[in-house]
């Protein structure tokens, strides 16, 4: 069967598994303040279980914590078994068992009957998206050509973001299902974009099946002619003999030969002095995506407009403002991201975000009543704003995803898989990204209690984690753009660095014109990339030899 060759077409197929994170977001944040919802879910005193009172109470804060944080705590699972099936089957085909998982989950929940049914589909679907998140990067970044992945595997968080989008408008339409008396309320406000969840599954499923495996998975299995044959189609227009083509089986050869003198591989190698370093950046780039509050501000936004003074369908058409800020403000770091290089578009997005979460802060704390017991019964929307403060915050909302979209949100996908040597790739991604979902679960439970507890303090612990976040990429977070896979262990094992860490993150640079060079088949710029590889290989056996004795 013919396999597809263009790598932009590879990677558009293939981040639709980040569509389907962003499906869950939109279809829990549009869903929660709904009559429908409220009342089928309810928990609280006004209306028993499915009153069709639009005044219903709904869950308790904890409870829709609860509700929220299921999907990413099973994701933080999923992302850590996607090592293994990665490793066993293939990135490919791991993709693919994520894809029956989502179907079998969002299945569950469009025919919830209970809470108890709505939790259980929604921890099933995280499994998928754990095992997505994770090895999507992987699979995308072991294919793309070094001047071009960071777009490539960006483009992930352009599908999360316009997954996010549709799925939104989608629930928004749904929300007016029914008539506008009490008695008419229908499940199918919820049951319709719950549903629909599944189509991107099944798309991706059927697109990957035309997709070639990771070339360097390949090669790590021994099936040297199917990788050479994948390159060349991907990176040689056909042709094994392209000069970048040789290269790279080169590099990927010696690699391999290296590493064939290892033990396989378990998640306890990365803790290793010599992996340390990396383990815990890609680790903490995931920690501090979620940190910056995005997810959280997706998840429950429709608290914040509510705070502001918006009300039913008005909230969720302000809300879905944001939304689209964050599809459109994804597209320069897709242009631009490979030559803007990862430290600046990491220190420059934290400092942006740093500045409206305090600004957001000081204008709840300075403008903002509180409103005892919540407005209209809903403690999660625990303060009101009007007037030109209300706008401010609103300002203050858009510009934090504006300035999150073109930085963090992307190159909290690109970094962690250029992080590491082949061995350990799938592993140590899946390991980063869990602790993603990890914090994700965290943060979905706590929000709706910090809103409705210390109201705009919620700010102020957020900007103290962008705070930390930039003077963390500063110190330890070196530059890895327009480097291949393998070249990129020369920073972590700079003989001439600091022990167990390298260069120095601050004096790592890039420079796209020699990488652009050197994809054209540059012979000069090519040789010097394979001999400053080699000796750092070579130093790298001599370290671990001595290590070992």
């Amino acid at each position: 069967m013919p396999l597809a060759g263009n790598i932009y077409f590879i990677a558009a197929v293939a981040v639709i598994g980040g569509a389907l994170f962003g499906f869950d977001i939109s279809s829990m944040s549009a869903i929660i303040e709904t009559p429908a919802y409220k009342c089928y879910f309810n928990q609280g005193p006004k209306g028993p279980p499915f009153n069709n009172d639009e005044n219903c109470s709904g869950l308790s804060s904890l409870t829709q914590g609860g509700v929220t944080a299921a999907m990413p705590a099973g994701s933080w699972l999923g992302a850590l078994i996607s090592g293994f099936i990665s490793d066993r089957l293939g990135r490919r085909y791991s993709i693919m068992v994520g894809c029956i998982i989502w179907v079998i989950g969002s299945a569950i929940i469009c025919a919830s009957q209970n809470l108890g049914m709505l939790v259980a589909g929604r921890v099933i679907n995280g499994l998928a998206v754990g095992i997505e998140s994770a090895q999507v990067p992987v699979y995308i970044s072991e294919l793309s050509p070094p001047s071009k992945r960071g777009r490539l595997v960006g483009s992930q968080q352009w599908a999360i973001t316009w997954g996010i989008l549709i799925m939104y408008y989608i629930s928004f339409g749904c929300s007016y299902i029914g008539g506008k008396t009490s008695s008419d309320y229908s499940t199918s406000v919820f049951r319709i974009p719950w549903g629909i969840q599944m189509v991107p599954a099944v798309l991706l499923f059927i697109g990957m099946i035309f997709l070639p495996e990771s070339p360097r998975w390949l090669a790590r299995k021994d099936r040297w002619e199917e990788c050479q044959s994948v390159l060349a189609l991907v990176h040689g227009n056909g042709d094994p003999n392209s000069p970048f083509v040789v290269a790279e089986m080169q590099e990927i050869g010696d690699m391999c030969e290296f590493e064939r003198e290892n033990a396989d591989v378990s998640y306890l190698e990365l803790f290793k002095p010599n992996m340390i370093h990396r383990t815990m950046t890609g680790i903490w780039t995931q920690i501090w995506s979620q940190l910056t509050g995005m997810n959280v501000m997706m998840y429950y936004i429709t608290y914040v407009f509510s705070m502001a003074g918006y009300s039913g369908n008005a909230t969720l058409l302000a809300s879905s403002i944001q939304y689209i800020i964050n599809v459109v403000c994804t597209v320069p770091a897709l242009i631009w991201v490979d030559r803007w290089g990862r430290r600046p578009t990491l220190l420059i997005g934290a400092t942006f975000m740093m500045i409206w979460m305090y600004a957001n802060a000081g204008l709840m704390a300075t403008y903002g009543t509180v409103v005892p017991g919540g407005i209209k019964g809903t403690p999660e929307e625990s303060m009101r704003m009007s007037g030109a403060p209300a706008k401010a915050l609103i300002a203050c909302t858009y510009l934090f995803v504006a300035s999150y979209a073109p930085t963090w949100g992307p190159v909290s996908w690109v970094y962690p898989p250029e992080l590491f040597p082949l061995r350990v790739r799938g592993k140590a991604v899946a390991l980063a990204t869990s602790a993603n979902w990890a914090f994700n679960t965290a943060l979905g439970l706590f929000v709706p209690s910090a809103f409705a507890n210390i109201r705009w303090e919620t700010y102020i612990i957020f900007g103290v984690f962008l705070t930390a976040m930039l003077i963390h990429v500063f110190f330890l977070f070196p530059e890895t753009a327009g480097k291949t896979l393998e070249e990129t262990q020369q920073i972590f094992e700079d003989p001439n660095g600091i022990p167990y860490i390298g260069t120095p993150a601050w004096k790592t640079r890039h420079d796209n014109k020699r990488t652009v060079a050197a994809e054209r088949g540059d012979v000069e710029v090519l040789g010097e990339k394979l001999a400053g590889r080699k000796t750092v290989a070579t130093h790298t056996e001599t370290a671990e030899t001595t290590d070992s004795a």
